[in-house]
């Protein structure tokens, strides 16, 4: 998650109200009941997504400490995300960008079939700042979007719409890549994204559970599913057009997603609601040298990464 706050114009605000009359297209409908189809999600196992952070954190650690834009650390993690989705039966894509005189790469995944005139569309940022790891921010947004493609792959899930997964690119100054892809994206395209999930911090030590408020039917259905496990939610501030979902918001495309919190204190009510330790940060370690794996809220990780699956099987149907 990048530091400052993009001002917001009123044609972004404007467009954000075109998405959430274009939710209606991201949810399916039984004919018998006329209530919302939902197929049934499986359960991500943390293990795997926990996994792929030791796997991030261990090219890190070969590569200067850090996998910030433009370093060899990032161009690996690239290579690590791609390999394990070309051999699941992606169709992927590297595309290149340059930043701050640095080359710069997303990562686009395809699951063969689906609507390709609709498009359910889930993603993070894969980048770190250069003063660490970036485990929680945002290796775990990272993690849990991978594990979650490869369940699709794993259960050879076929959804009515078409899924795409993406890793971005230089979120960390600016949000870059995603800009890039939206940017660049035919008009004609872009309207066939009928949701962008975003995952930014879904694993931070002492978790709270926030979930965005941009377009109704995609904030519903993670909040149906923290229902599920008894988790009650909080409307996403910390982040609000801070990560990879203000391009798309900007664009006119419905947006949601989730976080457990960054470098805000947690309230004596939010630790009386969610545990953890009032007065501290969601994640003391945020932009520092210590979001390592030992920064993981395993527990939120979990929920986090079964959330994800929950949207993208329920949005996909």
């Amino acid at each position: 998650m990048r530091l400052s706050v993009p001002a917001r114009s009123a044609a972004a605000a404007a467009l954000a109200v075109a998405g959430l009359l274009a939710s209606s297209a991201v949810s399916t409908a039984s004919p018998e009941t006329g209530t919302p189809a939902r197929a049934a999600a499986p359960d991500i196992p943390v293990a795997n997504v926990k996994a792929h952070l030791t796997q991030l954190q261990s090219i890190a650690s070969a590569n200067g400490g850090h996998r910030a834009h433009g370093s060899t650390g990032y161009r690996a993690s690239i290579d690590y995300i791609k390999g394990k989705l070309d051999a699941a039966g992606f169709t992927t894509s590297v595309k290149q960008f340059t930043a701050s005189g640095r080359v710069g790469y997303n990562l686009i995944a395809d699951w063969p079939g689906g609507d390709a005139n609709q498009v359910v569309m889930a993603g993070a940022h894969l980048d770190s700042v250069s003063r660490g790891a970036g485990i929680n921010d945002n290796g775990s947004g990272s993690a849990a979007v991978l594990e979650t493609a490869l369940a699709v792959a794993r259960e050879q899930y076929k959804p009515t719409k078409h899924l795409r997964f993406a890793w971005w690119g230089a979120e960390e100054l600016g949000m870059v890549g995603s800009r890039n892809y939206v940017s660049t994206l035919p008009a004609a395209e872009r309207t066939k994204i009928k949701g962008y999930l975003n995952l930014d911090m879904v694993g931070s030590p002492n978790a709270g559970y926030f979930v965005y408020d941009d377009n109704p039917a995609i904030e519903k259905t993670f909040k149906d599913y923290y229902a599920t496990v008894g988790v009650s939610t909080e409307p996403e501030r910390e982040g609000d057009g801070r990560s990879d979902h203000a391009p798309f918001k900007s664009a006119g495309i419905p947006v949601g997603g989730i976080g457990t919190g960054a470098s805000s204190a947690k309230t004596a009510a939010q630790a009386q609601k969610w545990g953890g330790t009032a007065g501290q940060a969601f994640d003391r370690c945020y932009h520092s040298s210590c979001d390592t794996t030992t920064n993981i809220n395993t527990t939120a990780l979990d929920r986090s990464a079964d959330a994800l699956a929950y949207a993208v099987w329920g949005l996909s149907a």
